[in-house]
Parts: C-alpha cells; sequence; structure tokens
C-alpha cells in the first residue's frame, strides 16, 4: 500500500521538474545574466539608441490630416539624384506601393544636403515624394548630428510617426526585407 503513494509522488516530481527546470532556468539566463538568443526577426539594421529626426524634417510624416502622423521612408543625398539616389528612391516607391492598403501609412521623403534639385526627374518618376532641402549648415548640422556616421548613399532610413529614426537598410540589398519589415511594424503599430 505505501509502494503506490511514493510511485505517484515520484511521478509528479519528475512531471513537475519537466516543466519548471527548463522555465527556471531560460528566466535566469535571459533576466539575471542578460544572455539574448543572437539574430532576430528583422531585415534591416536597428539604430540603436533611437534618434529624434530634427524639427526641419518633421512635416515628412505629416499625414491625412494634421493629427495623424505617418511613418516615412527617407533618403539622405545630393539634389543631382545621381545613380544611387535614384535606386534608392525606387527601392522606397516600390516597397511603399507593394504594402497595398497599407501604403497611405507611410511617407517617402528626400532630404537633400545639396544642389537642389532634379525636379524633372522627381515630379516625372516619384509622385508624391517629399523633397527637403536641408543643405543650410545649420539643418545639415542637425541632421548629420542623428543620423549614424558614414557614406549615406546606399541607406534608406525607417522613421516612425513620432520621428524616431528606427531602422536603417541598404538599398543594394533585396527590398523584401523591408517590405516585411514594414509590414510588420504597420501590423503592431498602433499609431500612424
Amino acid at each position: 500500500m505505501s509502494e503506490a503513494p511514493k510511485s505517484s509522488r515520484r511521478t509528479l516530481l519528475i512531471l513537475l521538474a519537466l516543466f519548471v527546470v527548463p522555465l527556471a532556468a531560460a528566466f535566469i539566463l535571459y533576466y539575471g545574466m542578460g544572455w539574448r538568443p543572437a539574430g532576430g526577426s528583422n531585415h534591416g539594421e536597428l539604430l540603436q539608441p533611437l534618434r529624434q529626426m530634427p524639427a526641419a524634417a518633421e512635416t515628412l510624416l505629416s499625414g491625412p490630416t494634421p493629427q495623424v502622423k505617418n511613418w516615412a521612408l527617407i533618403y539622405v543625398g545630393d539634389g543631382k539624384c545621381d545613380a544611387d539616389c535614384r535606386q534608392a528612391l525606387v527601392f522606397a516607391r516600390q516597397t511603399r506601393l507593394s504594402l497595398n492598403k497599407d501604403m497611405t501609412r507611410v511617407n517617402r521623403a528626400l532630404l537633400v544636403t545639396g544642389n537642389c534639385c532634379d525636379l524633372a526627374y522627381i515630379d516625372k518618376e516619384h509622385a508624391g515624394l517629399k523633397v527637403r532641402d536641408v543643405s543650410e549648415p545649420e539643418a545639415l548640422d542637425q541632421l548629420l548630428a542623428v543620423l549614424p556616421q558614414g557614406d549615406l548613399r546606399h541607406w534608406l532610413f525607417v522613421v516612425d510617426p513620432l520621428g524616431n529614426i528606427v531602422m536603417r537598410y541598404d538599398v543594394r540589398e533585396s527590398p523584401r526585407g523591408l517590405l516585411d519589415d514594414l509590414k510588420q511594424l504597420l501590423k503592431l503599430s498602433h499609431i500612424g
């Protein structure tokens, strides 16, 4: 008689250990030791810490009404719009169009750092693209202070409706990654 309760108690303890021990180990590794799994589901480069767009570029986020702000895909470059610029603008346009019903939640913008602007090309090929000349030394310094250092010619930046520069994408890579990330951001976002 006494053997049956010991056997069921042992079985219960083994089952409890099978569920509790892995959970406790994961909790200790994640919160106690700061271990984080490598990799992630995003394709672009997350910018840490978040950086706030300068006030001069705030109008790029304007949505259908003054109260609503949109997400934005922003390219920073020379207004002559060379081959790198054109590639980035096409990349942004095609990605935005691929969002289908959510495309109205995303603006496209060109921040011009000098030689403003090849308006004939922009008007013909990129209707709806917002262009801002930030070549004035003060505005340019403010912008360059918040962007990651280095060559900006191949980068497209994702800005949230609050004006935070969230991610950057190399336009020489597949546009599918940007599209996947934007879909995920828009799905999870309760703003913009």
